[in-house]
């Protein structure tokens, strides 16, 4: 973007600049307030404007190019001066060929102590051998060969990952050695059941260079167990509750709790319990909820508990897509670029981590996928390329002239490949969601709070 008023000719107009309002603007008046806030979705901004402004936004392409609110309107996103489509669709491109980092999801086991009705219906017994881990390590070293990357990003999945903790910590030490020969970083998050985050096990986890974990707490008590129980049928809300109060935790996490009809009520008394217990542990709890994303396991076995979908017009979805405001970024998720995989324990690979428990769509092997050939290498080239060509541009016209497309980059493509384009749902009254996001700024600003650090749970890669 040029800086407005450097070196311009006299008398230019700032249309004739090039500047114009952004086409991803959302605006909703303020109650009680003659201001209105704009969200713009490319710039990731939100703000107040008061009526003198509005007027000058609604004439910006006459004013002097010098003026002095071109800069602020330019900063803040709401005026610009290049195609931010066209910019948008550069961008997830370019999270193809240009990573910073190589992402691995990594599933140490696909079996579970727990049965949640909205889990993977199959749940393998089996841990990954010695040469799987092999296999994973190798595919690191060769995905940072060819991507030129010196990072590696890992995300322990499952199944419940600590049930084979010790492949967690065989494997770290490996990857983290991979990173810091060639100078580069190694970050690892892990989603779990918290049942088993034991002392021992949560300064292992430390010592693997895992800083952010997400625990999914549903409710309080007899609410919690009726969905996040044992495989044989037994609690587990008190043992979760004791470990993150009585363990000290040397990372951060996040306390997601999956909305559904049945403890939506309690919303506000569990984000009051998790706050306390973090204030008794001296741990960085924090709690966000979220309606358990659309999926095969939560279309199919989630209807028991009346869940809520992602993407819900409720004030819980609303609130969750607010929680995830963040400047365009051209790719919805690791589905879109080739460096990011999913490994599940038998050294299958995969696109989305809504697929891991289904070899029949992985699309080749940590032994032998290599992504400076990628489509050579793979088992099955159709499964990877179906998710890479979901990505930006956006086979889809409706899709690529939306104005929400900065925010959804064209919505999960995992679900358009099996279940169809899925709108957030509050497409048609985008003053709600300013007004949500208006407000967790303000929150935000006041409080300094921190959100959420790991993907939600049902996000792809």
């Amino acid at each position: 973007m040029r800086g407005a008023g450097a070196d311009t000719p006299a008398g230019r107009t700032a249309g004739e600049a090039g500047w114009h309002a952004s086409r991803y603007n959302l605006v909703a008046p303020l109650p009680g307030s003659k201001n209105v806030a704009i969200a713009n979705l490319f710039k990731g901004n939100c703000a107040e404007y008061t009526p003198l402004e509005m007027y000058l936004l609604s004439v910006v392409e006459e004013l002097d190019e010098g003026h002095p609110i071109i800069e602020r309107f330019a900063r803040r996103g709401v005026i610009a001066d290049f195609d931010e489509q066209a910019a948008l669709e550069a961008m997830g491109r370019a999270a193809c060929a240009m990573p910073h980092a190589i992402g691995l999801t990594l599933c140490p086991t696909m079996g579970c102590n727990f049965d949640c009705p909205y889990g993977f219906e199959d749940h393998f017994a089996g841990k990954m051998a010695p040469e799987v881990q092999d296999d994973v390590v190798a595919l690191a070293g060769r995905m940072l060969d060819a991507s030129g990357a010196k990072d590696v990003s890992v995300t322990w999945f499952g199944g419940e990952p600590l049930l084979a903790p010790e492949v967690i910590e065989s494997l770290s030490g490996r990857l983290m050695a991979l990173a810091d020969e060639l100078g580069g970083k190694y970050s690892a998050s892990i989603i779990t059941n918290g049942y088993l985050l034991t002392q021992d096990v949560a300064d292992m986890l430390g010592r693997c260079g895992v800083r952010c974990a997400q625990v999914t707490i549903d409710g309080l008590g007899a609410t919690h167990d009726a969905t996040r129980r044992l495989a044989n049928g037994g609690p587990t809300f008190e043992r979760i509750a004791a470990n993150l109060r009585n363990v000290k935790l040397p990372f951060e996490v996040n306390i997601r709790h999956n909305v559904h009809e049945g403890n939506m009520s309690e919303m506000d008394e569990l984000e009051a319990f998790i706050g306390k217990l973090a204030e008794d542990s001296g741990n960085g709890l924090h709690y966000y909820p979220a309606p358990v994303s659309g999926s095969e396991a939560a279309d199919e076995r989630g209807g028991q508990v009346g869940l809520l979908c992602s993407g819900d017009a409720s004030e819980v979805g609303i609130r969750q897509e607010a929680g995830r405001f963040r400047a365009g970024q051209g790719h919805y998720c690791g589905a879109h670029t080739i460096w990011s995989v999913g490994v599940d324990e038998r050294g299958n690979l995969q696109k989305c981590w809504e697929a891991v428990d289904k070899p029949h769509i992985s699309f080749g092997t940590a032994h032998d996928w290599d992504p400076a050939d990628p489509l050579a290498t793979a088992d099955r080239p159709d499964n990877l390329t179906m998710y890479l060509n979901t990505a930006m541009p956006v086979p889809d016209g409706e899709c690529r002239e939306c104005v929400w497309l900065p925010h959804c980059v064209g919505g999960c493509p995992h679900r358009r490949l099996f279940d169809g384009r899925s709108c957030v749902a509050f497409k048609d009254d985008p003053e709600t969601f300013v007004l949500a996001l208006h407000a967790r700024i303000g929150r935000e600003e006041r409080a300094c709070t921190p959100g959420p650090t790991v993907h939600d749970e049902e996000q792809p890669l």
